[in-house]
């Protein structure tokens, strides 16, 4: 393996795989070990159902971008969840790296477009992971449990074609797309995300988000 794709394997600072308790995730949830891409398989339908994706639970600390911050969560948001299906991938000897895009939410909340004043989302966050000699897009972000509250397909993952969100939702109508790219990254670039989010939404208090949120994500969740 080139020395390239051995930092895709490293444990660091964020895709904390030496952490007991991402190691003890990773353990209980693949039985199958036949292939990596079953392994692969496996661990997205453990992130991304394990924990209830909730937009409000971010908090702009560089600790809440661990694996392991995550996976001691019931409730997280895309870039902690691809960072601990990267971290539990690397476990397991498959190379995985962050990405990140720009997204227009076309069925956002509108609790959630008043925070933010945009439809837009930036910095979202998915996992690139290497199996069979290519890199596959994963995105565990929405649990199936959201996704049929909302309408949508609960995203599957093959680990052999890309698993990105869906254009339309069950009714026909447009829910996500893809409006930019930032690229891949070896870890969590976390001054990059946060001038992005600043400058995408300068009104917002990122070091008081979950603070002032309590009472949005209550009102969300039992409307």
């Amino acid at each position: 393996m080139t020395q390239n794709m051995a930092s895709y394997l490293q444990a660091d600072e964020f895709f904390d795989y030496n952490h007991e308790a991402v190691i003890n995730f990773a353990e209980r949830h693949v039985s199958n070990r036949t292939s990596q891409i079953e392994i692969a398989r496996e661990l997205y339908l453990a992130v991304r159902d394990g924990f209830v994706y909730n937009p409000y639970q971010f908090v702009f600390e560089a600790e809440q971008f661990k694996a392991s911050h995550c996976v001691q969560q019931k409730e997280s948001y895309c870039i902690p969840k691809a960072v601990l299906l990267g971290a539990c991938a690397r476990y397991f000897n498959i190379p995985a790296r962050l990405g990140l895009a720009d997204v227009k939410n076309h069925i956002s909340s509108p609790r959630l477009l008043k925070l933010l004043g945009s439809d837009v989302f930036v910095m979202h966050g998915y996992v690139e992971l290497y199996l069979d000699g290519q890199w596959v897009k994963a995105t565990p972000a929405f649990d199936a449990a959201l996704c049929l509250r909302v309408g949508i397909h609960p995203l599957e993952y093959s680990g052999k074609e890309d698993s990105v969100f869906q254009e339309y939702n069950l009714a026909g109508h447009k829910h996500m797309q893809y409006l930019n790219d930032h690229g891949t990254f070896e870890s969590v670039p976390v001054d990059y995300i946060y001038n992005g989010v600043k400058t995408a939404y300068p009104h917002l208090n990122l070091e008081k988000w979950q603070e002032t949120n309590e009472d949005a994500i209550f009102t969300e969740k039992h409307n």
